[in-house]
């Protein structure tokens, strides 16, 4: 048996058929994300695992690897604008920010 429990703010909000729920106040709307970017970021971190290792990204834990994502954030965020389209750079963007961000927070709790 889990030790999770149902969180409540307290606040309802009721349906015509009776129905009742937690109010969706503060909580993310993952609905309002543009779908096919979402694909495109998918297919992105798929072709990456199939080059490098699925999660070989998350074995990135020091300060030259967040560099080093954040330098590629930079030139595909630059490629992007400059609309070359030979590479998703959108979604390159994309990830290696979500990267960069990931090895920041994996050194902020290191601390």
């Amino acid at each position: 048996m889990s030790n999770f429990v149902v969180k409540d703010s307290g606040i309802r909000e009721e349906y015509p058929s009776g129905m009742r729920r937690d109010t969706q106040k503060g909580k993310p709307d993952f609905t309002l994300i543009h779908i096919p970017f979402l694909r495109r970021f998918a297919m992105h971190l798929t072709r990456g695992a199939e080059k490098y290792g699925e999660g070989n990204w998350m074995l990135a834990n020091s300060p030259q690897e967040l560099a080093r994502f954040r330098k590629s954030a930079f030139r595909h965020f630059i490629q992007w604008l400059d609309e070359e389209e030979n590479e998703d750079h959108m979604a390159a963007v994309c990830f290696n920010l979500m990267a960069a961000e990931y090895v920041k927070d994996r050194l902020e709790k290191d601390k």
